[in-house]
């Protein structure tokens, strides 16, 4: 694979390709973004496969999500430079408020509210629950503040709160 094989680039591909179309869609709601970014990270991992070094079990995957993900946040830096965390807050829940019991809501239907937040919010949400960076961390990799990441993914949470109460009370 090292050296360009199409044969093991095509099996790496039929192997991931879903796997890592899905973790592109956490960061990317339009279907020819995610397209589109997931056939530049591919790109760049035949090109960089010199660079992987295998590390155990897993370790391949953890790679490939790595180049998906740092690639959908380059996308999300260049397409929304002005609008990422310039976002209007939204219906925000109250503190006291408990959260929405997930309860009959498939993962289908939660990644599909989790698309649809404002591309700052998801970012974030994305960050920090999927990929267990810290605000901190997020700060770093977004160049912004560290309160400014606590704040987009509070506002995340409420807004996302929102969405499945008001889809729970339209299903009852």
């Amino acid at each position: 694979m090292k050296d360009g094989d199409s044969s093991a680039q095509k099996a790496l591909y039929c192997t991931y390709a879903g796997y890592l179309t899905g973790v592109c869609a956490r960061y990317l709601s339009d279907p020819d973004d995610v397209k589109d970014v997931l056939h530049d990270s591919f790109l760049h991992i035949f090109s960089s496969m010199r660079t992987f070094e295998y590390r155990g079990s897993g370790s391949l995957k953890a790679w490939l999500t790595k180049i998906v993900i740092n690639e959908s946040l380059q996308f999300i830096r260049h397409a929304y430079r002005s609008e990422i965390f310039s976002a209007p807050l939204e219906a925000e829940a109250a503190e006291d408020e408990e959260p929405p019991q997930l309860v009959g809501i498939s993962m289908e239907i939660l990644h599909k509210l989790i698309r649809e937040l404002p591309p700052g919010y998801r970012t974030v949400f994305n960050l920090y629950v999927f990929e267990r960076k810290t605000h901190k961390e997020i700060a770093s990799i977004l160049n912004i503040k560290e309160a400014s990441s606590a704040s987009q993914f509070h506002r995340a949470k409420s807004l996302l709160a929102a969405k499945i109460k008001n889809l729970q009370s339209n299903n009852p």
